[in-house]
């Protein structure tokens, strides 16, 4: 039999999350409680973020943010 092969459906667990942003699992998981982070599905008992989910909230926040938007324009 072949390899069992499984799809990249650009999944993310929490704890990838918080290293992409530079903050601990349990922020990440505070920001999601809170309803103030990405959104995340519950599967058994974990979470998973798609990952184009949380690049779109990063990019959210930074539109967001009056300070990144005057050093984008600068």
């Amino acid at each position: 039999m072949g390899t069992l092969t499984t799809p990249d459906l650009g999944l993310m667990t929490t704890k990838e999350v918080a290293a992409l942003i530079r903050k601990t699992p349990h922020a990440v998981r505070q920001m999601r409680h809170r309803g103030i982070g990405p959104r995340g599905t519950r599967v058994g008992r974990d979470v998973l973020y798609p990952r184009a989910g949380v690049l779109a909230w990063l990019a959210g926040l930074e539109q967001a943010d009056p300070l990144a938007q005057r050093s984008a324009a600068a």
